[in-house]
């Protein structure tokens, strides 16, 4: 029987960016492709792949091209980007 050590702390979900450690950018979405991921130009014209946030998409909030978008980008991984907000 396995047991778990008591110095090991509670697994966090992977899925979410810790706030501190995620990049914040915005940009303007150049086109859309399929599946909600958007091929989004940054203000130093950088084109990176971004997807829809959970909380936007329970919340039905439609992207076309030509809006601003607030991102979430991953220090680790800066050709990906996640929106977060529709400005």
């Amino acid at each position: 029987m396995l047991t778990a050590s008591p110095t090991v702390g509670p697994m966090k979900n992977i899925d979410s960016m810790d706030s501190e450690k995620a990049i914040s950018i915005e940009g303007t979405i150049m086109s859309v492709l399929p599946g909600t991921m958007f091929r989004v130009a940054l203000a130093n014209d950088h084109l990176v792949l971004a997807h829809i946030s959970g909380k936007m998409r329970k919340r039905f909030i439609r992207l076309t091209v030509g809006d601003r978008v607030r991102m979430q980008m991953s220090p680790y991984d800066t050709a990906k980007a996640r929106i977060v907000y529709r400005l």
